[in-house]
């Protein structure tokens, strides 16, 4: 009778696990204004930790990155307050925010 129990609740785990897809790849711009990030302008988020992150927002995408120093560590500096973005990070792209 063990056995049948655990059957019953094994296959239809596997099912569930038999659903899951690999999503698209996350590493390629598929935007309507295709560009190299080096073409967008970047700005600096705070962390509420005080340290800066690189900002860029294309309109459709948003990317974000910690900024580090030659020796890969965090850059914190003062730029602005935590939890809040500076510089033009939505420049080079024609398409508006939504928001």
């Amino acid at each position: 009778m063990m056995k049948i129990v655990k059957l019953a609740v094994l296959i239809p785990a596997i099912g569930l696990l038999a659903a899951c897809e690999v999503g698209p790849d996350k590493t390629k711009d598929r935007g309507t204004d295709k560009k190299h990030l080096s073409q967008l302008q970047a700005g600096i988020w705070i962390d509420p930790n005080g340290c800066d992150h690189w900002i860029i927002d294309d309109g459709v995408e948003g990317y974000l990155s910690q900024r580090l120093d030659k020796f890969g560590k965090p850059v914190c500096s003062g730029v602005g307050p935590a939890t809040v973005a500076t510089g033009n990070f939505k420049g080079g792209s024609p398409i508006p925010d939504s928001l």
